[in-house]
């Protein structure tokens, strides 16, 4: 574990440099909130109203994103901090994702505590292509708290997902299905099963001439724990 946090903190250090280097123009950055009903993950329940805010930087196919998750309503509802590195071209994407929560294998919850048996840190590589009709994705967790399979091993947890998005009715929508291949307890599952089916659509709603408020609905169902939910929310952004 300490071999993947050194590796992990010295790409960051990397992007850093980069950005000393690179001229202003070169560089884009994102900063937005969004505020939903409740925080649903690849078909899994993970907390009621959640503020959940982005900040993130590109530069030339390189991006670097920090992203979180706070409930509003309920003390018990998950806490989350990520980090994401990436790199895309084309329609291929890479990335790796230090993801931490606020429960795990450490009870004091430290986030800088990257002991591999004691960790509430999960680490994963994602692969993705992008075909303008549909993309597809495919996450596999590699270091960290991940869960076990059917042999009490670590499962390597494995999370893939199809989107396809479309136009309809002056909104954007886009529908996806995922599925995790093989039996971990990250996912509650015993082999293969398909544990997202989701439906999206996102529209502005227009506030001034200059300022438009995004807001979002859709419809996500898990066959594999038998759970749906409705699903709302409002992004804040410049």
């Amino acid at each position: 574990m300490k071999k993947v946090k050194g590796l992990f903190l010295t790409a960051l250090l990397l992007f850093g440099a980069t950005a000393v280097e690179a001229q202003e123009s070169d560089w884009q950055t994102s900063v937005s909130a969004d505020i939903v009903n409740q925080y649903i993950w690849r078909g899994q329940d993970l907390g009621n109203v959640s503020l959940q805010p982005t900040l993130g930087v590109s530069y030339q196919g390189f991006s670097l994103s920090a992203w979180g998750s706070v409930g509003l309503t309920e003390a018990s509802d998950t806490k989350e901090f990520d980090i994401t590195l990436g790199y895309s071209i084309g329609g291929l994407n890479i990335g790796v994702t230090d993801y931490w929560f606020n429960t795990g294998l450490d009870p004091q919850n430290r986030y800088f505590k990257y002991d591999s048996h004691g960790t509430n840190h999960v680490f994963e590589a994602n692969i993705g292509y992008d075909f303008g009709v549909a993309s597809i994705q495919w996450y596999t967790n590699f270091a960290g708290n991940d869960g076990v399979n059917k042999d009490g091993k670590r499962a390597y947890s494995s999370y893939a997902e199809a989107n396809v998005p479309f136009h309809l009715g002056g909104a954007d929508w886009t529908a996806a299905v995922g599925a995790v291949p093989y039996a971990t307890t990250s996912y509650g599952t015993t082999g293969f099963a398909v544990t997202n089916l989701a439906l999206k659509a996102t529209k502005d709603i227009a506030i001034t001439n200059s300022f438009s408020l995004p807001v979002f609905a859709g419809i996500a169902a898990n066959p594999c724990s038998q759970k749906a939910y409705l699903l709302f929310g409002v992004t804040l952004k410049p």
